[in-house]
C-alpha cells in the first residue's frame, strides 16, 4: 500500500514539473554536468527555433564561441554555490543573435551537483544595450586572455602579482591588491600601483572587510564606509573598495581588493571581479599543485641519488628508465651505457632476494618491486662483499683456528697419557723427551692463544708512549735469528745515531716479532731476510725484507684485516689464523704510526713501519703519555 502510494506521488511529482516547464513564459534549458540537453521547455523552443527532440542528448549551439569562456566560468561560479545572473547573447537557429539575461543555477540532487539550469529573458534592443553587450565581450575576451597569462606563470609570488595588475586592468581600478589568508590574520602578498611598503602588511581577518565579506556568504561585495582605517588608506582619494574572495580547494585562500579613487564601480566591475577571483583561485591551486609536484620530485631525485643503495627503475619491457650514482659506482656501469638496455645483471622475482657475484668480484644482494600503477619495476642492490667475506673469514678462522689449537692439544694429551699409564716402564731420558715435548706444545699454545687475545678489541692494551731506542729493539729481535733457519740470512742495516723514537718498547719488540715471524714463514725457497731502519723528517722508519711469495696489489690493505689468509700462490700452506699483521697495525696506530705492506725491489715483499720520532730536548725514560 505504502509502495503504491510513493509511485503515485512521484508520478504527480513528474507530471507537475512537465506542466511547469510547459507552461513557463521564459526560455528554460536544463543541462547534464558534461553540458548536455536533458530539458528544452516551449519557450525555448519558441526562443531560439530549435525544437526538444533537435536538441536533447546534445550540446545545445546556442553560445557564441566569443562567450564560450564567459558561459564556462558561470557553470564553474553556480557549481561551487550561488547563482549568476549577467546580459549576455545567444544564437537562434537562423543565425540571429539574441540580447538575454540568463540566470543560472544549479541542479541538485540531495547534496550532488548533477547539472544546471539556465533561465533566458529577452531584453529590449537598444543602443545602450549594445554598447554594454559589445564591452563585456570585449572584456570577456580580455578576462579570457588574462586567465591564460596567469596559468602560463609557474611560481605563486609571479600569479599573485599578475592577478593584482590584472585586476586593475579588468575592472579599471585604480589600484589592485591580494590579500593571503594566515589562520587569524591577512598578509598583503601583492599589490599593483600601490605603495611598495604596502606588500606584508597584515591584518586582524575578523576585523577586516575579508571577514565581513566571508560573514555575508556572498563572495563579492561594494564597501564606501570606515576605509580611513584600512591600510589602503595611504592610497589618495580612496573613496570605494571592491573585494573578492579567492577559493582554494572550496577554502577560502585570500581576496582581491579593487581600490577606486576617480570612479565608482558598478555591477559590471562586481561580475568580472566575481570571474576573476574564481579564475585566481583556480590559479593559485594549480600553482601550489605543481610547486608541490615540483618539491617531491626534487625530494624523490635527492634521496635517488643520494641512496648509498644502488637503484634501478625498469619499464614495461624491462628496460632501465633510471640509474643512480650508487648503481654506477657498484657495478661500474654509467647511466649512459645502461639506460634504455636490460639490467647487467639477473632479475629476482618480486619480493625475493637474489645475492649474485659481478666479473669484478663483488657480490650485490639484489630485490625487486613492481609498481601496479604504471607496471613498472623498482630494483634495489646493495654491496655485501664485506658481509660474505667476513663470513667467509669466521669459517676460515674457526677452520684454521681448530687445526691449529688440535695439534699441540693432541701432542700434549699423547704425552701426557703416555707419562700416565707407563711412567714406570720409561727410561728417565724418555720422561724428560716426553716432559719436553709436553712443555714445548704448550708453550706453542699459550703463544697462539695470545695472538688471539691481541687480535681482540679487548686484548689490545692502550701503549704507554715514551721515547725509547729504537736501533736497541732491533738489535734485540733480529738476535739469534740466524740459527733458526738453515735457508735464511739475516742482515740488519740500521745507521749510527738513528733518532729514538716515540712508543712503548713492548709494543715494538711484539710488533717486530711478527713481522720478522712473517719474513721467514713466507720465504720458504730461503735467502735473504734485511732489516732496515732510517729517518724521514718527523718518522723514524723500519722496513723487513723478504725475497718470498710476495702480495698482489689488491691485497695489500687486506692482510691487515683480522683473520684474513691470503690463497694466492702457496700462502694458505703456511698455517696461522690470520691475526699477526691485524695486531702489528693496531699497535702501530695506538702508538700514532702506521704500517703498510709494498712490494720488495726484485721480488717478494717490504713491511713499511714508520713511527714517530722524538723532537729535540725529549728525555729518554719519560713515561708521560702523548695525547
Amino acid at each position: 500500500m505504502g509502495e503504491d502510494r510513493a509511485e503515485t506521488r512521484a508520478g504527480v511529482d513528474d507530471a507537475l514539473a512537465t506542466a511547469v516547464l510547459a507552461s513557463a513564459p521564459d526560455a528554460v534549458v536544463v543541462l547534464d554536468r558534461d553540458q548536455t540537453v536533458l530539458a528544452w521547455n516551449p519557450a525555448a523552443e519558441r526562443l531560439f527555433g530549435w525544437t526538444a527532440p533537435q536538441v536533447v542528448g546534445r550540446r545545445a549551439p546556442i553560445v557564441p564561441a566569443e562567450l564560450t569562456a564567459e558561459h564556462n566560468a558561470v557553470l564553474e561560479r553556480v557549481r561551487t554555490g550561488g547563482q549568476v545572473s549577467l546580459l549576455t547573447k545567444r544564437f537562434r537557429r537562423d543565425g540571429t543573435l539574441l540580447d538575454l539575461r540568463v540566470d543560472t543555477s544549479a541542479l541538485r540532487q540531495g547534496s550532488a551537483v548533477v547539472g544546471y539550469v539556465h533561465m533566458h529573458h529577452p531584453v529590449q534592443r537598444d543602443q545602450q544595450a549594445d554598447d554594454r553587450a559589445a564591452q563585456r565581450a570585449r572584456l570577456v575576451r580580455r578576462l579570457t586572455d588574462v586567465v591564460g597569462d596567469i596559468n602560463a606563470e609557474l611560481e605563486l609570488p609571479a600569479v599573485l602579482d599578475r592577478i593584482a595588475a590584472s585586476l586593475t586592468e579588468l575592472t579599471g581600478a585604480d589600484a589592485g591588491g591580494f590579500v593571503q589568508i594566515e589562520g587569524d590574520r591577512l598578509r598583503v602578498v601583492a599589490a599593483d600601483r600601490l605603495p611598495e611598503s604596502l606588500r606584508g602588511a597584515t591584518a586582524d581577518l575578523r576585523t577586516s572587510l575579508v571577514g565581513k565579506l566571508l560573514r555575508t556568504g556572498k563572495t563579492v561585495m561594494l564597501e564606501s564606509q570606515g576605509l580611513g582605517d584600512l591600510v589602503w588608506a595611504e592610497m589618495p582619494g580612496l573613496h570605494t573598495i571592491a573585494l573578492g574572495v579567492a577559493a582554494v580547494g572550496g577554502r577560502p585562500y585570500g581576496a582581491l581588493y579593487a581600490l577606486f579613487s576617480k570612479r565608482k564601480p558598478g555591477h559590471v566591475e562586481l561580475e568580472l571581479l566575481e570571474l576573476l577571483a574564481g579564475h585566481a583561485g583556480i590559479a593559485v591551486g594549480n600553482t601550489m599543485a605543481y610547486q608541490e609536484a615540483v618539491r617531491q620530485r626534487a625530494h624523490e631525485r635527492a634521496v635517488f641519488d643520494a641512496s648509498a643503495d644502488g637503484i634501478a627503475v625498469l619499464d614495461g619491457q624491462g628496460l632501465v628508465t633510471q640509474w643512480n650514482p650508487a648503481a654506477a659506482e657498484l657495478t661500474s656501469c654509467g647511466a649512459e651505457s645502461v639506460i634504455g638496455g636490460p639490467l647487467p645483471f639477473p632479475l629476482p622475482t618480486p619480493g625475493r632476494t637474489l645475492t649474485i657475484q659481478l666479473e669484478s668480484g663483488r657480490w650485490l644482494d639484489v630485490v625487486s618491486a613492481r609498481i601496479a600503477e604504471t607496471g613498472e619495476r623498482v630494483v634495489d642492490f646493495r654491496d655485501v662483499t664485506a658481509a660474505r667475506e667476513l663470513e667467509e673469514a669466521k669459517d676460515l678462522f674457526l677452520a684454521v683456528t681448530s687445526h691449529e689449537l688440535r695439534t699441540p692439544i693432541t701432542i700434549v694429551s699423547g704425552f701426557a697419557s703416555t707419562l700416565d699409564r707407563r711412567w714406570e716402564e720409561l727410561s728417565d731420558a724418555e720422561r724428560r723427551s716426553a716432559v719436553h715435548m709436553i712443555a714445548e706444545r704448550a708453550g706453542a699454545l699459550s703463544k697462539l692463544i695470545g695472538h688471539l687475545l691481541q687480535g681482540s678489541e679487548a686484548g689490545v692494551e692502550r701503549p704507554v708512549i715514551e721515547p725509547f731506542d729504537l736501533a736497541e729493539r732491533i738489535a734485540a729481535a733480529t738476535l739469534g735469528l740466524p740459527a733458526l733457519s738453515e735457508r735464511h740470512a739475516v742482515e740488519v742495516v740500521v745507521p749510527k745515531g738513528l733518532p729514538l723514537a716515540m712508543g712503548d718498547p713492548s709494543a715494538i719488540d711484539v710488533m717486530l716479532a711478527h713481522l720478522l715471524e712473517n719474513a721467514f714463514k713466507y720465504s720458504p725457497k730461503g735467502g735473504l731476510i734485511t732489516v732496515e731502519a732510517w729517518t724521514e723528517e718527523d718518522r723514524v722508519v723500519v722496513v723487513v725484507d723478504d725475497p718470498g711469495v710476495g702480495i698482489r696489489a689488491e691485497d695489500r690493505e687486506r692482510i691487515f684485516e683480522r683473520f684474513v689468509q691470503l690463497d694466492a700462490g702457496d700462502r694458505r700452506r703456511f698455517g696461522g689464523v690470520g691475526l699477526g699483521l691485524h695486531i702489528v697495525r693496531s699497535l702501530a696506530r695506538a702508538q700514532g704510526g702506521e704500517v703498510s705492506a709494498h712490494p720488495r725491489p726484485g721480488g717478494g715483499t717490504r713491511m713499511r713501519l714508520a713511527l714517530r720520532r722524538v723532537v729535540k730536548d725529549s728525555i729518554i725514560g719519560s713515561d708521560t703519555p702523548m695525547r
